[in-house]
């Protein structure tokens, strides 16, 4: 089996300084890492931590994962897209998707709805701004009047992918975007959400073909991994409460935990929250241990189906040390 193509989540190193999470970035490229991923909340905006990665490297392809469309216009959005486009040529990956009502209203201050319908109508402009063509358009969610961009396009579009986790947002997926990223997912149910995509693609008369299909994967590479796993249960958790992932993991065939995770929650008691994360949840969805057991693991993701597994490093807090032994441990 060829090796696989691997993506690293920088995430984790956005906080050191400068010249060293630059020094990061060109160590993934010259490590042979495909695309180096950055996700946006309350920490660093994406958009400038893929500027200053695409602007100090010369290979390694940037990526969001994910912008949410409901805290920017698509305008705003299309000449960020296009704006990399012409820095980094060819390198750009824009992963868009909706955010959660915490973010987004009481946060931003904006209304907040959970609709496929505006991401599908953000894309749709997104692609018209970074194209260079003037927009207008008159939705649901968006109105624009005869904006057009005097910037020049870049000459190759910036592919766009969606975030996704049910159904009908892995159905949209396939039909407009140009891949998905997958969250918080074990290898034994990607090929399920595979045959969603395929039937978004079917659905727009094309297939699969050439669409990035990547997951984010915690992983950490250890000697002592009771204490990583600890870790690891402790932001699962945090998933956990959140309505939408709580649906996911009960449809990934842990209800029985999202369950009790959220009783316990509920309860006050987070402590006994964090304890009902069980191991098969923890093998489920993390990748803790020696350096050859993840690799192999990650072998079995691809095996799944993935074109892209994305090595997000994680770490306990006093072992930060080890994020870099985990991006060294591959690809």
């Amino acid at each position: 089996m060829s090796a696989p193509r691997l993506g690293i989540g920088l995430s984790p190193f956005a906080s050191e300084p400068v010249a060293d999470f630059v020094a990061i970035a060109r160590e993934a490229e010259a490590r042979g890492y495909h695309t180096a991923w950055v996700g946006e909340s309350s920490g660093y905006d994406a958009i400038s931590v893929m500027t200053l990665i695409a602007s100090h490297t010369e290979r390694l392809h940037v990526g969001s994962a994910v912008v949410p469309v409901q805290t920017r216009t698509p305008v705003v959005l299309g000449v960020s897209a296009a704006s990399l486009g012409h820095l980094a040529p060819g390198r750009v990956v824009l992963g868009l998707g909706l955010s959660s009502r915490t973010i987004v209203s009481d946060w931003h201050g904006l209304p907040f709805e959970n609709s496929l319908r505006q991401i599908r109508e953000a894309v749709q402009i997104v692609r018209l701004a970074a194209s260079g063509e003037r927009v207008n358009f008159d939705g649901t969610f968006y109105r624009v009047k005869n904006f057009r961009m005097t910037a020049s396009p870049p000459e190759t579009p910036v592919r766009i992918v969606l975030a996704a986790l049910g159904p009908e947002m892995l159905e949209l997926a396939g039909e407009i975007a140009d891949g998905v990223v997958l969250n918080w997912i074990p290898p034994e149910t990607v090929p399920a959400s595979i045959k969603r995509l395929a039937g978004g693609a079917r659905r727009a008369g094309r297939t699969l073909d050439g669409f990035e299909i990547a997951s984010f994967v915690r992983t950490c590479v250890t000697d002592d991994p009771a204490t990583a796993r600890e870790a690891l249960a402790r932001e699962i958790t945090g998933y956990a409460i959140v309505d939408a992932y709580a649906s996911f993991f009960r449809s990934a065939g842990f209800g029985d935990e999202v369950d009790g995770v959220n009783a316990a929650w509920k309860a006050g008691d987070r402590a006994g929250a964090v304890k009902r994360i069980s191991a098969r949840v923890l093998d489920g969805l993390g990748v803790v241990g020696e350096e050859a057991f993840c690799r192999a693991r990650i072998v079995e993701f691809v095996r799944a189906g993935l074109t892209q597994p994305v090595i997000v490093p994680f770490a306990p807090p006093e072992a930060r040390a080890g994020l870099r032994r985990t991006l060294r441990a591959f690809p």
